[in-house]
């Protein structure tokens, strides 16, 4: 057992330096998000969804770094890291909604001007809709209708239709309905 440890003592030093770090860099990154969430109003919820996001991306980050610290040569990595994405690219081909949901939800963490219990209205030709955002959720809006129907609209089609705030005094004007 001294023998491991006298073999690879460069390596367990910086690899014990590299966890640290990355749980730094993680416990920073969280705080911060939290922060973002909690000055712009969102659900704890959102802010801990993306906390998991930044965990799961520092993870990757941290076990390509490790293998470079255990001496693995760059072409080896390459190789690994272009198959895995070849099947995650044919993956997510498949089911690029999802990422697209996905994605938008975290783009609408940071930067979405509307807070639940805004009662918003989406200009869409096809499905027009005016409701009260009752969550926001990693995939959907659920929104709440004037009629008490619960209506889940998809993150990514929020982002690409125009939207307008009803502001509090003018919700009982139907003309704007």
């Amino acid at each position: 057992m001294n023998n491991f440890f006298a073999t690879y003592k460069t390596e367990l030093i910086y690899s014990a330096i590299l966890i640290i770090v990355l749980i730094i860099i993680r416990a920073m990154i969280v705080v911060a998000v939290k922060k973002i969430g909690k000055s712009s109003g969102t659900s704890e919820a959102r802010a801990n969804l993306i906390g998991r996001y930044a965990t799961v991306t520092i993870f990757l980050l941290g076990v390509l770094v490790e293998a470079f610290i255990l001496g693995a040569d760059f072409g080896d990595i390459s190789l690994l890291f272009s198959s895995i994405f070849a099947v995650i690219g044919i993956a997510l081909f498949a089911i690029w909604s999802i990422l697209s949901n996905v994605t938008s939800g975290v783009i609408m963490f940071f930067s979405f001007p509307y807070k639940v219990g805004d009662k918003i209205k989406i200009h869409d030709k096809d499905f027009p809709v005016v409701a009260i955002i009752e969550d926001i959720r990693a995939f959907q809006l659920i929104l709440r209708e004037d009629s008490g129907d619960l209506v889940t609209y998809p993150n990514n089609l929020i982002l690409q239709k125009p939207v307008t705030l009803i502001q509090k005094d003018a919700l009982d004007d139907s003309s704007i309905l």
